[in-house]
């Protein structure tokens, strides 16, 4: 109700309260005096009501304003109507944002990156799960310290306090098993939003590529160097027939001995650059055991004892090529290790899981404890002099676990110095089946 009502009301109570003096008078000589009296106790009676509903109003802005404001007529119940409309529309307002508040930080908490607000004092306003597990802080407890009271790495504290955060910094994380990359970015007065990042496995992943150029130009330069000096002494010296031919078949071993090496590195590249194998495309276990026996055969030139037992009964979902690949890996390095007259046996066994698993078991020299873990790395050779002997890269078994992973499956290496080695490649049901023998003998 606007200020004119309220006027209008006053009059008309003010009139009311006047012709009720007036005729409460007719009977003595003051009807005036009454019809004044009245009209000033109409007034007054729509004051009093009017400051009433007031009072009810302010208490209950005095309030927490939970239930309704007064529901009065007139101005102050209008009033408060209006009030109340405001403050639940601003509640409302509040309530979103404190949503969408809400929503940001748990977004920024998923983040895989860490996430941590300084103020200007270097205190932790807040920081995500992440930045808490990087710089090994609770997110709770650690609220408004200092950081470098908490974080002590000395690269990180020299460069929080230089202030100059054009490029990030990299250290060792508090946990010492990682490695972290932090980004400082300063924002209002004096706050600063620190980004950290663990880059452990892209370090590790630049180091190893770095060991493989290296490694790579190494093998390839040591046959080239001597092809390079034979073919200088052919065109040189006048050499005598037998000459000739050793030199000749010397040029030719390390010529196959680079053909092999580019092979090798031609597969891995193909395993880490095409799909997945396909698990629909089933392919007899026998027969791969026995082109991989073949190979086997023809490299040992009947200086080893080879055999091959079980399959008959199962089917393996695969890419053919990286299968043979891989078992054929096994089957040649133990050739090569092996002296002449050992023992050299590829099984097939049925696991309890319902997979299955190929072991390449031999009687060669063993290898030590300490060498097992790395024998899968590129390159890495226990006895680097005997390795190239041998023929071999050093690539062999970094293929077989390619295949062993792209297919599911693992590879498991167990030996002991004097006592031989046995080389697993598990695969795990879902790439194995049982099938009949005659389904074998037909292919």
């Amino acid at each position: 109700m606007n200020s004119l009502s309220r006027v209008a009301t006053a009059m008309l109570a003010s009139l009311v309260g006047g012709l009720l003096g007036w005729v409460l008078g007719l009977a003595t000589e003051l009807r005036a005096v009454f019809a004044v009296g009245g009209a000033v106790a109409g007034v007054a009676l729509v004051a009093m009501l009017d400051a009433l509903r007031g009072e009810r109003l302010m208490a209950w802005l005095k309030g927490a304003q939970m239930d309704q404001a007064p529901r009065d007529a007139g101005f102050w119940g209008e009033l408060g109507y209006r009030v109340e409309k405001s403050l639940r529309h601003g509640e409302r307002a509040v309530a979103s944002e404190r949503t969408r508040l809400t929503q940001f930080l748990a977004a920024i908490d998923a983040s895989p990156n860490g996430v941590m607000l300084l103020d200007p004092q270097d205190r932790i306003d807040w920081c995500n799960r992440m930045a808490a597990d990087h710089f090994g802080l609770d997110p709770q407890r650690d609220l408004l310290q200092r950081v470098t009271n908490l974080v002590r790495a000395p690269a990180f504290v020299t460069f929080l306090q230089a202030g100059r955060f054009d490029e990030p910094t990299t250290f060792s994380a508090p946990n010492g098993r990682s490695t972290l990359s932090v980004l400082v970015r300063p924002y209002e007065p004096g706050m600063k939003l620190v980004l950290s990042q663990d880059v452990t496995e892209a370090e590790r992943t630049d180091a190893m590529r770095r060991d493989f150029v290296a490694n790579v130009s190494h093998e390839i330069r040591t046959p080239l160097t001597v092809l390079s000096g034979f073919v200088e002494s052919m065109s040189r010296l006048k050499l005598s027939e037998p000459e000739r031919h050793r030199v000749l078949e010397l040029m030719e071993q390390q010529t196959q001995r680079m053909q092999a090496l580019v092979a090798d590195l031609l597969i891995l590249a193909q395993l880490e650059g095409s799909p997945r194998p396909p698990n629909d495309r089933w392919l007899p276990v026998e027969l791969l055991m026995r082109r991989a026996l073949a190979d086997a055969t023809a490299l040992s030139a009947g200086r080893h004892l080879l055999s091959i037992d079980g399959g008959a009964d199962a089917e393996l979902a695969g890419t053919e090529s990286e299968l043979l690949s891989a078992l054929s890996n096994l089957v040649n390095n133990a050739v090569r290790y092996t002296p002449a007259g050992g023992r050299i046996d590829v099984v097939w066994r049925w696991r309890d899981d319902g997979g299955a698993e190929w072991s390449v078991t031999d009687t060669g020299p063993g290898i030590a404890r300490e060498h097992l873990a790395r024998l899968t790395e590129r390159f890495y050779r226990v006895d680097s002099s005997r390795a190239r002997d041998t023929g071999g890269t050093g690539l062999g078994l970094a293929i077989v676990k390619h295949v062993a992973l792209r297919h599911g499956g693992e590879i498991d290496i167990q030996s002991e110095v004097g006592k031989g080695s046995c080389f697993k490649l598990a695969l795990p049901a879902l790439r194995v089946r049982r099938h009949h023998a005659e389904a074998v003998a037909a292919v």
